[in-house]
């Protein structure tokens, strides 16, 4: 759709950004809102989802009025994302005009005070700094007309669910509540039923076959060979800003002081940084003044760096949304990007159960050898210093230096000499690493593996197809049976239904509740499998069953 068709004012700042059509999403936004109806959203990261929420937030005022106070107020998990969101909306409304304020923590609250007391028609802001404000009454609520959460599913994933509810409380009855996530269902769904009345779904760009305009390598390596394999890597990468995903603030610190160790210009983001001290990392990296970036999952939130060519799964994530989550930080805006998985050769069946799920062709191949590194990292940088080209300013400073150098040195020694000194080859040799075992997947294991007695199996008439998977099975599985997850054992995911394994002594009474129709799920469906249940590892126990005979 052509950006033609929105008001003046946001097609004017759309055309100055270079922008004459919409994305997928902004496209179903524009075509479906008409300022009366809730919306929740879809859409794949790096599809233009703030544009998007831009259109819905101005079509949802023009029906609802402003008012005097702040007309608008959107929730993001992160501080990032939160300022990604602000910055993107302040151009946006330029012309409405609206003014836009964003509230995170770990930033001044004078700098909050001075803003707020502007009245802002626009609040972008952390749960955590928005519940503050709204406690200290510099934040008034009386007149907001919008209510937006972007990246629901985030913000219930760090826990912000009370948050959520507190800023709810402050909040008009008769206003517009827009939700966007990646997927609608388990703890979402019961949150966005909560908080909307009559809602229209808009489905953007789905990442069904991965992002088109990148691509994909798997390494499979040795368990102790992580950080060798990621040095080598980054050194057949040189040149190319990194972003590596890890687990924990722990892990991010490790990774990044050992490649520091090793030459590279590493810095890790997480929540243990202060605000000044994450935009001094993030401006770092952006300059390219620092060329890895070691990041956990909930710190890249919001993050959006231009150019960035590599994105690297150092441990693998815990599910397909996060691997896509990960991915998109690189290709974006029609530009090629390269998305590396380092697969312990014990973890292989994970990574390919990820790569289905997310419709991806990682194809897995051993880690490269030190020998074939170094051969990467000479063919590569004689590929960039062959094509180099000084400029005149160049010869004119050094062309008088570089005669005078070949008329007292050989030319070989010479140039080699300024190579190293450059660093052409990257900041360290490559490193030793263990040759791994073939490349094909271990067969399925067995039914009647792997036993553990003592729960009861139930299948589940959801599976992989209609986007199960662990988290939110397990979520769903626990509301629908009212046990907790420590009831829970083993689960198993299959194309089109699921197994989970239920403590016996909460069998019966899961049994009873699950069996209950949900008329927010009701395709959903539980019974209890009669045949023995899964152990801890996915398989059927081999023993005997609890109070039954040993199978012939």
């Amino acid at each position: 759709m052509s950006v033609e068709t929105l008001p003046p004012p946001l097609r004017r700042a759309l055309e100055a950004k270079g922008y004459a059509t919409l994305t997928a999403v902004q496209t179903a936004v524009a075509e479906a809102a008409d300022g009366t109806r809730d919306l929740r959203i879809t859409s794949q990261t790096g599809s233009g989802k703030t544009i998007a929420l831009g259109i819905a937030i101005v079509r949802s005022l023009a029906v609802t009025g402003r008012g005097a106070g702040t007309a608008t107020v959107v929730v993001a998990p992160t501080r990032e994302l939160a300022a990604q969101v602000g910055r993107e909306l302040a151009w946006f409304f330029a012309d409405v005009p609206m003014r836009v304020a964003t509230l995170t923590g770990g930033t001044s609250l004078g700098l909050d005070f001075r803003a707020l007391e502007r009245t802002p028609d626009v609040v972008v802001g952390t749960p955590g700094r928005l519940v503050d404000h709204l406690e200290r009454g510099s934040l008034v609520l009386d007149d907001t007309r919008v209510l937006v959460l972007d990246e629901a599913d985030a913000m219930l994933d760090l826990g912000f669910r009370d948050e959520l509810e507190a800023i709810v409380k402050r909040l008009p009855k008769d206003r517009r509540t827009h939700l966007v996530s990646a997927t609608f269902a388990g703890e979402v769904l019961d949150l966005a039923d909560t908080m909307q009345r009559e809602p229209l779904s808009v489905q953007g760009e789905q990442a069904k076959a991965g992002h088109v305009d990148i691509a994909y390598e798997a390494y499979v390596m040795h368990p102790d060979d992580r950080e060798a394999s990621l040095v080598n890597l980054l050194l057949a990468s040189h040149g190319e800003r990194a972003l590596v995903f890890v687990r924990t603030r722990a892990d991010a610190t490790e990774v990044a002081e050992g490649l520091a160790d090793h030459g590279f210009r590493a810095r890790a983001i997480s929540g243990e940084l202060s605000q000044r001290e994450r935009t001094a990392t993030l401006e770092a990296f952006r300059a390219g003044t620092t060329h890895v970036l070691v990041a956990t999952d909930v710190a890249a939130r919001g993050l959006d760096i231009a150019d960035l060519g590599i994105v690297v799964h150092y441990d693998l994530p815990g599910d397909p949304d996060t691997f896509t989550h990960r991915s998109g930080r690189t290709g974006r805006a029609g530009k090629k990007g390269r998305c590396v998985v380092l697969v312990p050769e014990s973890h292989r069946r994970k990574a390919a159960h990820i790569a289905r799920a997310c419709r991806v062709d990682l194809q897995l191949q051993p880690m490269p050898s030190p020998a074939e590194i170094a051969e990467r990292v000479e063919a590569r940088a004689l590929e960039l210093l062959s094509t180099a080209t000084p400029d005149e300013a160049t010869r004119a400073r050094y062309g008088r230096l570089a005669q005078a150098l070949l008329a007292t040195q050989d030319a070989e020694a010479a140039v080699a000499m300024l190579l190293g000194r450059s660093r052409a080859l990257g900041p360290c040799e490559p490193l030793a690493t263990r040759p791994v075992g073939p490349m094909s997947l271990p067969r399925p294991a067995r039914e009647g593996t792997h036993a553990t007695p003592g729960y009861v199996r139930f299948q589940v008439s959801w599976g992989q197809a209609t986007g199960a998977d662990p988290r939110r099975l397990l979520a769903v599985v626990c509301r629908r049976g009212d046990v907790d997850r420590h009831a829970i054992g083993a689960i198993r995911i299959q194309e089109q239904s699921s197994f989970v394994d239920v403590i016996e002594e909460a069998a019966d009474h899961f049994e009873r509740a699950s069996s209950e129709r949900d008329p927010r799920e009701p395709r959903i469906k539980f019974r209890r499998d009669r045949g023995p249940a899964m152990g801890p590892g996915g398989g059927r126990p081999s023993g005997p069953r609890p109070g039954g005979k040993a199978p012939p």
